[in-house]
C-alpha cells in the first residue's frame, strides 16, 4: 500500500466531484482526484451541458440568421450550414473548459489517479487502469461522486448507431432527415431543438399527456406550443413496445392513449427518457452500502451506511443537476473538514434551454393546491416586456406564486428569452426567506427582462402596471 495517505479522496471529477476536491483543497486538506476518463470534468462537461449547449447556441445563430434576419433590416444571403465547422466549435469550447478544470486541480496541488476507483473498505481505495494495472492506496475519507449515464430501456437497447443516446446525438456527421426522440424532458426537447433547427424533421414521442413532467402545467405548455411553431411534432400518451432496425433506418412500434397500435419510422431515434446512477466497480455490494431505487442512500451529512464514506450527485438523493452537484459538493467537503456545509434543496433552479426557455424554482401551482396551501399568483406576459420586444422574443412570461398570509415567495416559473438568468433573482429571495413585495419593492434597469420579475411580483398583489 502507498504511503502518501491523502486526508479524502474523491472518485469522479464531474461537477460534484472536482468541486469538492478544489473546495477540500481550499480547507487545507490533502487531496487525491480518481478520473477513468482521459479529460476531467465527467458527463457535464465532456458529453453533457456543455457540448449541448454549444450546440444549441450555434443552432440558434443559425436558425436566427436564415429566418429572422430580415425582419432586422439585415439582408443574408446564401447562409449555409457547415456542420463539420459546427462540431469542431463544439469540440473546442469542450476542450478549453476541460484543460481549464485540469489546471484547476494543479493549481490547488489535487493528486489525480487515473482509472476506475473502487472502494475496498473504510479508508482504502484501488485504482485500476486502462491497462489492467491496479493501485491500492490509503486515505482518510472517500466522495463518491460518480454521476450518471442515459436511461436505457429493454425493449429499446441502443446499437449507437441508429438507435442512439444524447451522447451520439451530440456528433451526427449528418443532419437526419427525420428524427424520432422518445422522452420528452430536458435532455430530448433540447437535442430536438438542435436538429430541428438544423434541418431535420423531429417527432417527439411520450408516454405522459404533457411534456416536461413535474413542471408547471402552463410552463409546460407553453414551450410545446412554440416549439410546435418550430417544427417539431408530438405524439403524446403515446407508449413505444419496440423496434427495427436495418442499415438505412429505423422504425417504432407503439401505442396510442385509445390502444391503437402505430408505427413511426425515421433515420434514427433518440431516446432521452432520463438517466440513472453510475455505480458500477465502486464495491457497493461487497460493503453493504444502501441504495434505494439506485441512489446511494446518505444521511444529512451526505454519509452512507459505512463510516467515512460520503457520496454526493446524481448517485443519490434529489434532481441530476449539476448545479446540485456542486453545491453538495461543497458542503461535503466543509463538513468533511468539520464545518457546517448545508444545501437548500428547496432552493435549486431547473432549466430547460430550448428556445424560449423554461426555467423553475420552489413549488407548482398543482404542488401548492395538493398540499393545501394558499397561496396568490402573479403572472406576468414577455409580450407587454420593451427589451423582449425589442428582442423579438416576446413568447412566454413570469409567474411568482407567494404565500397567502405571509407572502414568502414559494416558488417562480419563467418560459421566455434567458429565463436561465433571470431565474437566479427568485432564487435567492428564496434562499433568504424573501417575499414577493421584496422583489416587487426592487428597482429594476429599463428596458430589461428582468422587469418582467418585477411586475409578476407586482401582479402577486394585484397591481402589475404594464399588464391586466
Amino acid at each position: 500500500m502507498a504511503r502518501d495517505k491523502s486526508d479524502l479522496t474523491v472518485i469522479g471529477s464531474g461537477p460534484g466531484g472536482y468541486i469538492a476536491a478544489i473546495r477540500a483543497a481550499q480547507l487545507g486538506l490533502r487531496v487525491t482526484l480518481v478520473e477513468k476518463w482521459p479529460t476531467l470534468g465527467g458527463t457535464c462537461l465532456n458529453i453533457g451541458c456543455i457540448p449541448s449547449k454549444a450546440l444549441l447556441d450555434s443552432s440558434e445563430l443559425y436558425a436566427r440568421i436564415t429566418t429572422e434576419a430580415s425582419d432586422h433590416g439585415i439582408a443574408v444571403k446564401g447562409a449555409s450550414l457547415d456542420l463539420a465547422a459546427m462540431l469542431g466549435r463544439k469540440d473546442q469550447v469542450v476542450k478549453k473548459l476541460t484543460a481549464g478544470v485540469a489546471q484547476l486541480i494543479k493549481a490547488n496541488k489535487i493528486s489525480v489517479k487515473r482509472g476506475t476507483g473502487r472502494v475496498d473498505a473504510a479508508g482504502t481505495v484501488t485504482v485500476t487502469a486502462d491497462s489492467g494495472k491496479s493501485e491500492q492506496f490509503g486515505t482518510g475519507a472517500i466522495v463518491l461522486a460518480t454521476g450518471s449515464v442515459p436511461q436505457e430501456l429493454p425493449f429499446l437497447p441502443f446499437d449507437r448507431e441508429m438507435v442512439v443516446s444524447s451522447t451520439e446525438a451530440l456528433r451526427f456527421e449528418t443532419v437526419p432527415a427525420k428524427l424520432l426522440i422518445v422522452g420528452a424532458g430536458a435532455i430530448g426537447l433540447e437535442l430536438g431543438s438542435v436538429w430541428a433547427r438544423l434541418g431535420s424533421e423531429v417527432e417527439v414521442i411520450e408516454i405522459l399527456p404533457e411534456i416536461l413532467a413535474g413542471w408547471d402545467t402552463q410552463v409546460a405548455k407553453t414551450v410545446r406550443r412554440e416549439l410546435t411553431k418550430q417544427g417539431l411534432t408530438f405524439q403524446l400518451q403515446t407508449r413505444v413496445t419496440g423496434v427495427k432496425t436495418t442499415s438505412t433506418g429505423v422504425t417504432l412500434s407503439a401505442e396510442g392513449k385509445d390502444g391503437k397500435q402505430l408505427s413511426f419510422s425515421a433515420d434514427r431515434v433518440l431516446v432521452a427518457v432520463g438517466r440513472k446512477p453510475y455505480t458500477d466497480g465502486l464495491n457497493l455490494e461487497e460493503l453493504d452500502i444502501k441504495r434505494h431505487e439506485g441512489r446511494i442512500v446518505v444521511d444529512e451529512h451526505y454519509r452512507t451506511a459505512i463510516d467515512g464514506v460520503y457520496a454526493i450527485g446524481d448517485i443519490i438523493h434529489g434532481p441530476m443537476l449539476a448545479h446540485k452537484a456542486e453545491d453538495e459538493g461543497v458542503a461535503v467537503a466543509e463538513i468533511i473538514a468539520g464545518k457546517a456545509g448545508k444545501v437548500n434543496y428547496d432552493a435549486i433552479p431547473n432549466v430547460v434551454y430550448t428556445w424560449p426557455e423554461a426555467a423553475a424554482v420552489g413549488q407548482t401551482e398543482e404542488q401548492l393546491k395538493e398540499q393545501g396551501i394558499a397561496y396568490r399568483s402573479g403572472v406576468f406576459p414577455f409580450a407587454a416586456n420593451g427589451r423582449a420586444l425589442a428582442m423579438q422574443s416576446s413568447a412566454g412570461f413570469v409567474k411568482l406564486l407567494a404565500d397567502k398570509q405571509t407572502d414568502a415567495l414559494l416558488g417562480a416559473h419563467i418560459v421566455g428569452p434567458w429565463a436561465s438568468d433571470l431565474i437566479a433573482e427568485a432564487v435567492s429571495v428564496m434562499e433568504f426567506g424573501g417575499s414577493a413585495e421584496d422583489i416587487a419593492r426592487t428597482a429594476h434597469a429599463h428596458p430589461t427582462l428582468s422587469e418582467a420579475v418585477k411586475e409578476a411580483a407586482l401582479g402577486v398583489d394585484g397591481r402589475m402596471l404594464n399588464s391586466r
